[in-house]
């Protein structure tokens, strides 16, 4: 029991703590190595600049999105990049709302709707665009993103590279009403993350509200594929070609007004990393480097937490005779209570402190993990969507 209960813990320590400490170490040398380089041979290391600016198509797969889709048109069309080299293509996925009646109502050379009379899911219309799209460059992005005005620029600069196959922005999330930047410490930690991740040729996925692609890269995913963004990104990775990440290439996106506004969506997030787990086998292969470190200890790792939760309480329990576990069970039992405590004063609408939250955010995000992976084995995925908070 003792073996299976420190197994447990260090899981947990080790993708949350350690990891990203031996990530950092191994990414600050990584990166003295390229100075010194740089500093003995002159070699460029530096984003070359693109003289030519690349053809570029925006896709985004709509349902229901009548509250927002006007203003992202209006954000698309006002972008710092030349028109005749641009293209936004907004797929309607059978919306039953005003979306179709909004999308319909806008003409510009540039813009081009399709509205799809079957609500048939996100990657479905994501295949379907990509494949109605001629330019060297596809941005994805989401109907409730805001893109900076030189955000396409930022992106499609680092291609200059030939071997560069992904690029993903950065997201900031609002508050909705006061316009308030919200990124939570966790959202941070896992920009962080990603940065580092990224200097070592080691980023996993994208975030689906801002990134871009090579279109001969681009693989079809079946219909029921959940997290798309990631998987996609995933398997250019896996044909030797860079992801990157730029922090200078900003979208904006209104955060989830509550934890439960979010839950429904983190469940289904769940879903698809357990989805994405079970058909990606190839990334458990020890030879890919930094990409499978990182994909074990930032992915997999953090994807069974909750199993290792569980584990961690009951083998607690079972020690229960020894003074050093009665403590630990202490411990365990009090991050609960209080955790608890804060997700019922977030129910209320009342704020809690910093550290409660955090906690609070911890064990809902780790539950709705638990609940995506219940969900997998015991429902048919399929990939329709409904429309959320965020």
């Amino acid at each position: 029991m003792e073996i299976i209960f420190w197994i447990s813990v260090g899981i947990i320590l080790y993708t949350y703590f350690i990891y990203p400490i031996v990530l950092s170490i191994c990414s600050g040398i990584h990166q003295v190595k390229k100075d010194a380089q740089y500093l003995f041979n002159r070699n460029q290391r530096r984003t070359k600049n693109i003289d030519d600016l690349p053809n570029v198509s925006i896709i985004i797969a709509a349902y229901n999105e009548e509250s927002c889709i006007e203003e992202r048109i209006k954000n698309l069309l006002l972008l710092d990049y030349p028109s005749e080299k641009i293209n936004i293509h907004i797929g309607s996925d059978g919306s039953s709302d005003g979306t179709n009646s909004i999308l319909s109502n806008y003409s510009a050379d540039n813009y081009h709707a399709h509205l799809f009379e079957q609500n048939r899911g996100k990657m479905s219309v994501l295949n379907d665009l990509v494949q109605l799209c001629n330019d060297e460059i596809i941005v994805f992005s989401d109907a409730n993103t805001h893109f900076q005005t030189d955000v396409i620029k930022k992106l499609v600069r680092h291609f200059a590279d030939e071997k560069m196959g992904v690029v993903c922005g950065e997201l900031h999330l609002v508050d909705g009403a006061s316009g308030d930047n919200m990124d939570s410490i966790y959202w941070r930690y896992e920009q962080v993350l990603k940065f580092h991740e990224s200097r070592l040729g080691a980023l996993l996925g994208a975030n689906g509200a801002i990134y871009a692609i090579r279109k001969s890269l681009f693989e079809p995913l079946p219909a029921n594929t959940i997290v798309d963004d990631f998987q996609i990104a995933m398997n250019i990775s896996r044909n030797k070609y860079t992801t990157h990440y730029d922090p200078e290439a900003v979208a904006i996106e209104e955060v989830a007004p509550n934890l439960k506004a979010e839950a429904g969506r983190r469940v289904r997030i769940g879903l698809g990393n357990y989805q994405a787990f079970f058909k990606m086998s190839w990334a458990l292969n020890p030879l890919l480097g930094w990409r499978f470190i990182a994909y074990i200890s930032h992915k997999v790792f953090r994807w069974f937490v909750p199993h290792m939760m569980i584990l961690a309480l009951l083998t607690n329990l079972m020690l229960w005779d020894q003074p050093i576990y009665q403590l630990i069970l202490l411990l365990q039992v009090t991050f609960y209570g209080i955790a608890v405590y804060g997700l019922y004063q977030e129910s209320k609408g009342r704020k809690s402190s910093g550290l409660i939250t955090l906690m609070s955010f911890f064990l809902s995000m780790n539950i709705a993990l638990l609940k995506g992976f219940i969900r997998y084995f015991t429902s048919n995925v399929q990939g329709t969507w409904q429309r959320t908070t965020r």
